[in-house]
């Protein structure tokens, strides 16, 4: 039984990686094309202009294909430590790494904020440096 519950852990850690790789790419190729409120890197400064839009997709689409090449084999690695421990042990590594991705997946957020205030203005023109 713990093999089976390993295996169903092990594909629930590695479905963040999988989508922040996915989305990533998606993004970094151009993502939604238009401003939308439904799908997309959806910010008050991301939804500016378009400008902000495209490059806000570029910025956090890049930050998460890297990051989500950098998360899916330490995921794999972390879990395999646990292969053959009880079903308990295995579900709270399964949960510290998911936590552990959450900040990874969040943390994009936050550096995509600030270079959008760094390049853009308060109405989404590009800043003159």
């Amino acid at each position: 039984m713990s093999g089976f519950f390993w295996a169903y852990m092990l594909v629930m850690a590695l479905l963040l990686p999988v989508s922040m790789i996915a989305f990533g790419r998606w993004f970094e190729k151009g993502g939604p094309r238009k401003i939308n409120g439904t799908v997309g890197y959806r910010t008050r400064r991301s939804m500016l202009s378009q400008e902000t839009w495209v490059y806000a997709h570029r910025f956090f689409g890049r930050l998460w294909w890297i990051l989500g090449w950098v998360l899916l084999p330490i995921s794999v690695v972390v879990m395999i430590f646990f292969w053959g421990k009880d079903v308990e042990t295995i579900g709270w590594a399964g949960l510290g790494v998911m936590m552990v991705q959450m900040v990874f997946l969040l943390l994009p957020m936050i550096l995509t904020e600030r270079a959008l205030r760094a390049r853009f203005d308060d109405f989404g023109r590009p800043r003159s440096h």
